[in-house]
């Protein structure tokens, strides 16, 4: 499975982006895809996910309120609509595929896409 990350860019404080994720190769076993990120100097951490057959979704407790996960099961492409956005909110940001139930945790995602980065000025 093969994962393309787009939509980063540089914003200011208070506006909006939305990241792109699709799938491609062997999707079949995929189960939920989520969004990871990591800003400088510190640990990634998860964001936001989705399950791309029954539409459930979880949010970090920092982003809840203001970011917005969707997906398209038929396109293997899931969204995350980012509004509000702060200077922490700067990261790269990581799409991420997995195969078992829907969670926060690196070990439950099994594919990982290249990053895109995210930065938001104050």
């Amino acid at each position: 499975v093969q994962l393309q990350a787009s939509g980063g860019g540089l914003v200011q404080a208070g506006g909006s982006l939305r990241l792109s994720c699709a799938a491609s190769g062997r999707t079949f076993d995929i189960y939920n895809m989520g969004w990871f990120r990591q800003a400088p100097g510190k640990e990634r951490e998860f964001v936001s996910a989705i399950s791309l057959s029954g539409g459930s979704t979880y949010y970090a407790s920092s982003v809840k309120g203001r970011f917005t996960i969707s997906g398209d099961s038929a396109k293997n492409t899931v969204y995350l609509q980012m509004n509000s956005l702060k200077p922490e909110d700067t990261a790269v940001y990581y799409c991420a595929a997995g195969r078992l139930r829907l969670g926060a945790l690196e070990g439950q995602y099994n594919y990982w896409g290249q990053g895109t980065q995210v930065t938001v000025s104050s």
